[in-house]
């Protein structure tokens, strides 16, 4: 990995143009919204990562906290199996009282639902529409490679439907809050995530990583149709994309009291965000991705994904309008 991102969706070419149309830093908001956290959790023992952090953050920031069970209907099991039905349900129930205990005790203002239904994710969005809900968290199962997750994960399903930020927190992960990486490339996806990553950092006091990635896919994909002299141009141009975006992010940061600092590197970009959160122990990497986007967009192998899935902290996915 090289010291020279390009986090989900374009192009640096295509941030060119985007920059050039006047639409950038003015989107920026130093005032994340986490008021109000939504968390999804089941009885599975992957579930604990989320749980913790999403109290030490409803803490830490003053949220009111909803935990929310879904129990998955099958008409004709429930029918022939009542009896196993009943015992599901009041051990989810046991589950969220036990969530809510934790809660009084942290001193956490917490609701718990129950709802009943054949598509999990669907009722996790819906009730983070209707509840007006501003971040959801949720936990992810172990690193068992890509294929695993994307194939019908309840987790990939909500932040593909979601109406709002999701925070996916691995099993194992501390989110303290200290140490924050976000990644942009200058775009309005790229933008947002830095907005956000700048109102978390600024309201618990985080130190703040920006770091965009030039990806060496695109320059090697240019070996037939383009000379030597034309694929250094190219890429001093994207070279130089990455650098403003960085230092403006940077800027409206430093403005803002945020401790901060910027990183350029070259190479994949869902390696080099990893690298670069493993380098700084960055316990949160913040990323931008696309509003309700349907199944087959989400899970096309995009860098937010990837990062997903083999991320040692917690990921929070930033959601911008299509």
């Amino acid at each position: 990995m090289q010291q020279i991102l390009r986090p989900a969706c374009c192009t640096h070419q295509h941030h060119l143009n985007y920059r050039k149309e006047g639409i950038h830093m003015a989107t920026f908001c130093p005032t994340a919204r986490v008021e109000k956290l939504l968390l999804a959790s089941d009885r599975s023992a992957f579930n604990e990562g989320a749980i913790r952090e999403a109290l030490s953050l409803a803490k830490q920031c003053s949220s009111s906290l909803t935990v929310m069970s879904v129990i998955e209907v099958n008409p004709e099991f429930d029918a022939m199996a009542p009896q196993i039905v009943e015992k599901i349900d009041a051990e989810v129930r046991e589950h969220l009282e036990a969530i809510k205990q934790r809660a009084k005790k942290a001193g956490v203002d917490c609701e718990t639902v129950v709802r009943r239904g054949d598509e999990a994710f669907a009722l996790i969005a819906q009730e983070a529409e209707e509840r007006k809900t501003t971040m959801i968290i949720m936990g992810r199962r172990g690193r068992t490679g890509l294929s695993r997750l994307m194939m019908g994960s309840v987790t990939a399903r909500v932040i593909g439907q979601a109406p709002c930020n999701v925070l996916v927190v691995p099993r194992a992960a501390q989110f303290s809050c200290k140490k924050i990486l976000v990644a942009t490339d200058g775009s309005r996806y790229g933008d947002a995530a830095v907005s956000e990553a700048m109102g978390i950092a600024k309201r618990c006091g985080s130190e703040l990583t920006i770091l965009s990635v030039v990806p060496s896919e695109s320059v090697a994909a240019m070996d037939i149709v383009h000379s030597e002299l034309r694929k250094d141009l190219i890429v001093e141009k994207e070279l130089k994309i990455a650098e403003m975006a960085v230092k403006e992010a940077k800027d409206a940061a430093a403005k803002e009291g945020i401790t901060v600092s910027g990183l350029v590197l070259g190479g994949k970009p869902s390696e080099g965000i990893l690298e670069a959160a493993k380098e700084k122990k960055a316990d949160l990497i913040i990323l931008g991705t696309l509003g309700k986007t349907g199944m087959d967009r989400l899970l096309m192998g995009s860098v937010t994904e990837r990062v997903i899935v083999t991320a040692e902290c917690a990921v929070l996915a930033v959601k911008t309008a299509a």
